[in-house]
């Protein structure tokens, strides 16, 4: 597999120029009251689909602010943790408990005993659709804002959280920051998958796909997903 920089194209979709960064790189942009209403609205009908099915496990695609600038907030897994995941970038979640009553209830309690950080319903955007991983697992990112971090205290689970960072999402959205790996079968070309990069940690894998999807719903103006995951033509 290699990774690659995208092609300088990404910034121009159907003819339709974006509004320039400068203006959307504050809470009145990205997160302002009117794109997380359109977001909630492109994200409702599968939020009714899919908030109740039996999804195997749930992470919080975490939006924030730092600064006054909109910005995505990661985890670093323990490196003690057992699994093929230990020591990766992710976004708080886990295993659906049998009391989690859907998929929002278990990435908000998952969050809770990761980062001690207790959210409501209210600060759900929605639920983005659900996502395979290696393990065979069926993952539903659940989209919501956490405000800004200046006003949140943390405090991370040694025994599951090594580290917690973060993106601005303008940092995200730089073609620079912006890779690709492309994946192989049998010596032909089979499926490519989001990088990003120049953070202070990769950001790959599942948490790459979800980075890219979320990039998609709230910058669809800057951001065009250029990616084919496993199982598409």
């Amino acid at each position: 597999m290699s990774i690659t920089m995208f092609p300088a194209l990404r910034h121009f979709r159907q003819g339709v120029s974006p509004a320039p960064l400068a203006r959307k790189d504050s809470v009145r942009g990205y997160l302002s009251w009117g794109n997380e209403q359109r977001c909630r609205g492109l994200l409702e009908a599968s939020t009714s689909q899919h908030r109740q099915k039996a999804t195997s496990a749930a992470v919080l695609v975490t939006l924030c602010s730092v600064g006054g600038h909109p910005a995505i907030l990661y985890t670093l897994r323990s490196s003690t943790l057992a699994g093929r995941h230990k020591g990766d970038v992710s976004f708080p979640g886990g295993k659906r408990d049998r009391s989690d009553r859907d998929v929002i209830a278990t990435a908000l309690r998952e969050t809770h005993e990761e980062l001690g950080l207790c959210l409501g319903e209210e600060s759900v955007w929605g639920v983005m659709s659900p996502l395979p991983d290696k393990g065979g697992r069926t993952v539903a990112p659940v989209l919501a804002n956490l405000g800004p971090l200046e006003n949140i205290s943390l405090k991370p689970n040694p025994q599951e959280v090594e580290a917690v960072f973060t993106l601005k999402v303008s940092h995200l959205l730089q073609e620079e920051n912006q890779g690709y790996t492309n994946f192989c079968h049998q010596g032909r070309y089979s499926y490519t998958l989001p990088v990003f990069l120049n953070g202070p940690h990769r950001v790959w894998g599942l948490t790459a796909i979800m980075t890219d999807l979320m990039l998609e719903l709230l910058a669809p103006r800057t951001y065009c997903r250029r990616t084919r995951p496993p199982g598409t033509q």
